[in-house]
């Protein structure tokens, strides 16, 4: 294969903080933010709200990115030593993405962070474990009483999220020994007292002489980067299980078995987290990539397994990251602004038409979007960030009641609950039910709005696979205030967001407004991240808050900016000119059809997978 002159580029800033701008950008992006606190990019026409968006990126770009590699550690990663077939492969665990810093962003790497190092607060128990405690707030707050349903979406867009997280990142094994104990009030059913929540893992590379008030560092044990690792392993040896050794291909999941089933340490049905609705994902991929490499196969009969393995693998990385950018973000975020803005994100604003007719007419992100363009770390070496995972736990969008649904006729087929469909359980369902039926039944069936009173109740008493007890809701408040997220006022300050000057600005629902100076005893300095923004009025047609929606502008963009594979290596000399034409030529929807052509009725004339599907060969309602 063949490769592109690499990008000459300033050296990254290590200092963090983002990166300089020319005097014109900085006055878009003072009138951006003026304009947004003022206004709200979302009251404006389609045109000056794009603009402002664009304003608004830029400033976070400069401002919101900070970089954990500069505190001292010890024992970093190390990759492999360099070697030509890094130029054109991805590796296995992220490493040498950046051809110049090869550990960048590779797996066992620091979380970085939105939010300026010295405003991280250490967790202690006093800040952990402050009224009102997790567990008080996921009673009061979080418990769903009846679903609360997001109607202009469907439950595949919360399989799809889990699924994208799996490639993204993880903390990690908690390790079981020294749990945070969690006070409970003298009502409260839970079966131990106290409550016992495992913490997340240290960070091996930390330096144990460092200064007192050293900000504290977490590793992701994925790679960084949007490589679809969550299907082709983080390690060489995960990888080598995972493949066939025979043209490029993945062993497939079939009649509800994993590919590791000889090998319980590594079955990820036996890892928390695991459901039906990863598993419907992650044997549609599997089953894509295959299907690349039979195209590719066609295409060049002289490639050998690796060859094909490699190429396949990137086409299906790519063909991920494109289906979440223009099609399942637009979808759980539906105002007209940001479905132009994400559509620009990959096509640019001249648009996918004239990407198809005549390729990039332009360097500029903007006028032909980032896949192709220059690589750029915007002055910070790339990571995902702590405030990136905070704002993406998003488990209201789990359904608890799941009547299964026969993709013929819309008969019924089975009445199933969430714990149901979790863990090994979930491959009983995948081996007795068609999986056609199964994606219909998740294409017909809404998922939960992103907002308050609307947790999964299974997942408030979720049974994990090693049999110890967990109250999710209570963790994941717990987990943001032990990484040090701010506050939900401070968040928005250090956004440059404005601030809630008390409960009734918080929030519309002055029900909610009442519940939460209640529980937070009348401090709306004290109120949570995650329950700010779960109580906030949504722009419209969104599933999610705004406030949550300002991390997404910076990171959406800065996954495809920073990965060297959708910029500038993102050419038919390295993918090859049929694995190009098969990213372009293809969908959520061409993807499923592909596989599972029974579905052809309940997708007809839809071009967008994560809207409601018809039902029983009707329109749905």
């Amino acid at each position: 294969m063949t490769t592109p002159r690499d990008s000459r580029r300033p050296a990254p800033d290590r200092t963090g903080g983002g990166y300089r701008t020319s005097f014109p950008w900085r006055i878009i992006t003072s009138a951006s933010e003026y304009v947004d606190r003022r206004i709200g990019w979302d009251r404006l026409p389609v045109a000056p709200g794009l603009l402002t968006l664009l304003g608004l990126r830029v400033g976070l770009r400069q401002q919101n990115l900070h970089d954990t590699g500069r505190i001292p550690s010890v024992d970093p990663p190390t990759p492999a030593p360099a070697s030509a077939k890094q130029r054109v492969n991805r590796t296995a665990d992220g490493s040498h993405n950046d051809l110049g810093e090869p550990r960048m962003g590779m797996a066992g790497t620091r979380f970085g962070r939105n939010v300026p190092l010295d405003r991280i607060a250490t967790a202690t128990p006093d800040s952990v474990l402050s009224r009102p405690n997790p567990r008080e707030v996921s009673r009061a707050l979080l418990t769903r009483h009846e679903l609360i349903a997001a109607e202009s979406v469907n439950s595949l867009v919360a399989a799809w999220l889990q699924f994208m997280i799996r490639d993204w990142f993880s903390h990690g094994t908690s390790p079981t020994d020294h749990p945070w104990e969690v006070p409970l009030l003298d009502d409260d059913p839970w079966p131990e007292r106290p409550m016992r929540i495992m913490r997340t893992p240290d960070d091996p590379t930390r330096d144990p002489h460092a200064p007192a008030g050293t900000p504290d560092t977490r590793v992701n044990v994925s790679s960084h980067w949007w490589d679809a690792s969550q299907l082709y392993g983080n390690d060489g040896t995960e990888q080598r299980l995972l493949r066939t050794g025979e043209l490029g291909k993945l062993h497939v999941w079939d009649n509800g078995q994993t590919p590791f089933s000889a090998d319980p340490s590594r079955d990820p049905s036996l890892l928390p987290g695991f459901w039906l609705g990863l598993a419907l994902m992650q044997g549609l991929f599997v089953r894509e990539h295959n299907a690349i490499c039979d195209h590719l196969h066609g295409a060049y009969p002289s490639w050998d397994d690796e060859e094909l393995f490699q190429r396949a693998r990137l086409v299906n990385a790519a063909l991920l990251a494109k289906i979440h950018t223009v099609e399942w973000t637009p979808a759980v975020i539906s105002h007209p602004t940001t479905v132009a803005a994400l559509r620009a994100n990959w096509w640019g604003v001249a648009g996918e038409r004239v990407h198809r007719l005549f390729g990039r007419i332009s360097g500029s992100e903007v006028v032909s979007g980032i896949p192709g363009g220059g690589t750029d770390h915007y002055g910070v070496p790339y990571s995902l960030t702590e405030e990136f995972v905070a704002v993406y736990r998003m488990h209201p969008l789990v359904r608890d009641d799941w009547p299964l649904r026969s993709a013929d006729d819309d008969a019924g087929l089975r009445q199933c609950t969430f714990r149901d469909l979790s863990g090994p359980d979930a491959l009983k369902v995948l081996g007795t039910l068609r999986t056609a039926d199964l994606l219909y039944s998740f294409g017909t069936l809404p998922p939960g709005l992103v907002t308050l009173h609307n947790f999964p109740r299974f997942l408030q008493e979720y049974r994990r696979p090693d049999g110890n007890l967990q109250d999710l809701a209570a963790t994941d408040i717990l987990r943001s205030r032990e990484l040090g997220v701010p506050r939900y006022n401070e968040f928005r300050r250090l956004l440059r967001l404005k601030p809630a000057q008390d409960f009734r600005e918080l929030t519309d629902n002055p029900e909610w407004a009442e519940e939460i100076e209640r529980l937070y005893e009348g401090d709306i300095e004290k109120v949570d991240l995650t329950v700010g923004m779960y109580a906030e009025k949504l722009p419209t047609g969104f599933a999610f808050s705004d406030t949550a929606f300002r991390i997404f502008v910076l990171m959406a963009s800065r996954r495809l900016n920073s990965d060297r594979f959708f910029t500038e290596y993102y050419t038919p000399g390295v993918y090859s000119r049929a694995g190009m034409a098969w990213i372009d030529d293809n969908t959520m929807v061409t993807v499923l059809l592909r596989h599972h052509p029974e579905l052809r009725t309940a997708l007809a004339g839809l071009t967008n997978a994560f809207v409601p599907w018809h039902t029983a060969g009707r329109p749905a309602s």
